[in-house]
């Protein structure tokens, strides 16, 4: 197998997952998922992971401000089907991926890396002179 073409497989998975991204980010945009439980609530959607074989795709979402995330993310699950549907509409694939939907944890990680470098000790250990 050449270089170019272990290149362009890697590339694949991840092109799809970006159009499967947009896609869901337009329906959620746009309120074209009717459900209750999901109305009135802002979703991002960060990333769209793909497995090599393009069948399942895990996307990961944050509903904004973090509010209700659990209740989101078991709404999302439970519309997956739905979803798939309006996915396959917008995203010419010859097969719609399985959708499965997870809390994207970045932000929280991003809060917390964020709060040890404004400790008092940290902040004065990185502040000390390094010696080489």
């Amino acid at each position: 197998m050449s270089e170019r073409h272990a290149r362009g497989g890697a590339q694949r998975p991840f092109r799809v997952g970006e159009a499967v991204r947009h896609a869901l980010a337009e329906v959620f945009a746009r309120g074209d998922l009717h459900d209750s439980e999901l109305a009135g609530h802002s979703i991002t959607v960060t990333q769209v992971s793909m497995s090599p074989d393009l069948k399942n795709a895990r996307a990961f979402v944050m509903p904004l401000g973090g509010v209700d995330r659990e209740a989101i993310l078991a709404a999302l699950n439970r519309v997956a089907p739905r979803l798939q549907g309006e996915i396959a509409r917008r995203v010419g694939l010859r097969f719609t991926p399985r959708l499965g939907f997870k809390l994207d944890e970045t932000f929280d990680k991003a809060d917390r890396v964020s709060e040890l470098l404004r400790d008092p000790v940290v902040a004065a250990d990185l502040a000390k002179p390094r010696e080489d």
